[in-house]
């Protein structure tokens, strides 16, 4: 388990990274254009990814205050994605301290609505990797949408072919 835990976060820092790259080349034009999808533009989708990342991290860290920095970041994007960044990077290092037993462990937390649950730590990893590449695939759509078509591929198949 670990070593599948291990190269999904790998990863998805890579994903991350190659997608925020190419974000830090566009105009801001694009970045705040008003594009539907599950949120109204490029750059408030990144913010979303960057914000359910650090908010799991300080879920499975015992953090309860359901609060992120990426909610309404007042900073420049590049140093938001910066911090993106970082977060992804600790739950790299997060599942590389763990052990198997780790793993299994029980995770009790509140999700956004102060609802109680319980879930396995692996299972939240799953979940917030998963989470974060179906907001990139949205991404690529609308940077489609907006006209910038010369892009990469981000699938996993793509990465462990590296």
């Amino acid at each position: 388990m670990k070593t599948i835990l291990e190269e999904y976060t790998q990863y998805n820092y890579w994903a991350n990274k190659k997608i925020c790259d190419l974000l830090l080349t566009l105009d801001d034009s694009i970045l705040e254009k008003d594009i539907p999808s599950s949120f109204r533009t490029i750059k408030s989708t990144v913010y979303h990814i960057w914000g359910a990342e650090d908010l799991w991290h300080q879920r499975i860290n015992g953090d309860t205050t359901n609060k992120t920095i990426a909610k309404d970041f007042p900073g420049k994007f590049s140093d938001g994605i910066n911090l993106f960044n970082e977060v992804s990077l600790k739950i790299i290092a997060l599942v590389e301290k763990a052990s198997d037993e780790d793993f299994l462990r029980v995770i009790d937390y509140k999700n956004m609505a102060g609802q109680p649950f319980s879930n396995n730590l692996y299972k939240i990893i799953m979940h917030c990797m998963n989470h974060s590449t179906f907001h990139r695939g949205q991404i690529i759509t609308m940077l489609r949408n907006a006209g910038v078509t010369d892009l990469f591929s981000t699938d996993l198949i793509t990465y462990y072919r590296i």
